[in-house]
């Protein structure tokens, strides 16, 4: 595979198997697929809201959008002093946003961009690359909308990659290998339309997910 032409296509069928691509750091012109023995996913009934995160959701001054932004979400997530996100996956991700592969979520304060994650969806699967936070809690509020995103419009899958403690902490697991592609086999067989669903006021939000939490 790794010899092949990387194109957007490609990328799609990587992840249809349960592979990912990353680069060693962003000067790093060679691209490598990943298929970790473990693999974090985010249950989608089982995202831990807390009440500070509960009382950042209800604050005012801020409304989160979807797919508005989407280069400048990818673009923030690669902009810290280690990361995997070279030119290469940049132009890739852009590719499957114009096919209507790849999703980003901000969340914005007046005119700024402070908070953001993108992936890619297939059938019933959300593939999260990457978030970035530039404000107190804005990582989490996303995440708590995307979750809530995906439950709506019908997915069953959130891949996170790899576990993180902020990600641990937000209710996300560690499954073997095999799991997650029987898991992933599933999602694909759904047919689901990832820009069907609105974005939901903070109440909404709320009562939702205090019904499933």
């Amino acid at each position: 595979m790794a010899q092949q032409p990387l194109t957007a296509e490609l990328l799609l069928h990587a992840y249809s198997v349960g592979i990912f691509p990353m680069s060693e750091h962003r000067d790093d012109p060679e691209v490598f697929w990943v298929d970790p023995l473990h693999r974090g996913v985010l249950p989608l009934d089982g995202f831990r809201i807390s009440k500070s995160l509960k009382k950042a959701i209800r604050r005012p001054d801020y409304r989160v959008a979807v797919d508005t932004a989407f280069s400048d979400v990818v673009r923030a997530c690669a902009d810290r002093d280690e990361t995997w996100i070279n030119e290469t996956i940049f132009d890739l991700c852009g590719q499957l946003h114009d096919l209507g592969a790849a999703h980003s979520f901000e969340l914005w304060q007046d005119d700024r961009l402070v908070g953001g994650a993108y992936g890619v969806a297939l059938g019933g699967a959300f593939f999260g690359e990457s978030m970035f936070s530039a404000r107190r809690d804005a990582s989490k509020i996303v995440l708590a909308y995307l979750v809530d995103h995906l439950r709506q419009a019908g997915f069953t899958l959130l891949d996170t990659q790899f576990i993180t403690p902020h990600l641990e902490s937000l209710g996300a697991i560690e499954i073997p290998r095999d799991d997650y592609r029987a898991q992933l086999a599933k999602a694909l067989e759904l047919d689901t339309d990832f820009g069907a669903v609105p974005v939901p006021d903070a109440h909404s939000l709320l009562q939702r997910m205090t019904q499933t939490s």
